[in-house]
């Protein structure tokens, strides 16, 4: 079954087509099961799937929207499942337990949030990262409006000594994870 996602031009690379339609396939049969019933597929497995590129492979921007679209629809669907089985209030207090770890990390000061990689190598910039940190604890302390789509979509420049971007990309990834439990 093909998904018919635009494709790049046999110069430019684009994602992987067979691991594309592999891993839409299997999201397919895990979706098409009784939603009542755990699957080993999860939003979280859809948020970190990355994909090889190859020249004239699918399009990325058009592959990721449908990827976040799909991480929603389980999202969804595991917050169903899980009010259902522990009820509101166990659902909630798991989320605001996450949400107060996040708030935790970003209260360190300015400069200080994640480890920084060495003097050598380029990390997320500091001050990038420090200033959506106020946006993400004025969301979560004032409901000053932050929606998921920007989390996912935020970009930071590069610098030496910078944050380890594998230690943002983690507390961007529960941030989602919160903001999807609460919607």
């Amino acid at each position: 079954m093909s998904t018919n996602f635009p494709r790049t031009r046999n110069s430019r690379r684009g994602y992987n087509v067979e691991q594309v339609e592999d891993f839409l396939e299997e999201a397919r049969r895990a979706y098409a099961v009784d939603s009542a019933i755990p699957t080993v597929l999860s939003s979280e497995n859809i948020r970190t799937t990355a994909f090889a590129m190859q020249k004239g492979g699918y399009s990325t921007v058009h592959v990721d929207a449908a990827l976040e679209r799909l991480e929603d629809a389980f999202a969804t669907r595991e917050r169903e499942r899980a009010v259902a089985q522990l009820g509101d209030q166990a659902w909630y207090t798991d989320a605001r337990g996450t949400a107060q770890q996040i708030l935790d990390r970003l209260a360190r000061p300015e400069g200080h949030r994640f480890d920084r990689v060495s003097f050598l190598s380029n990390g997320y910039h500091r001050k990038d990262v420090d200033a959506f940190s106020k946006r993400l604890v004025d969301d979560f302390q004032s409901g000053k409006p932050l929606s998921v789509d920007e989390v996912r979509a935020i970009a930071f420049r590069s610098q030496k000594s910078g944050y380890r971007e594998g230690q943002v990309d983690v507390l961007l990834d529960r941030v989602v994870a919160v903001m999807q439990a609460v919607r």
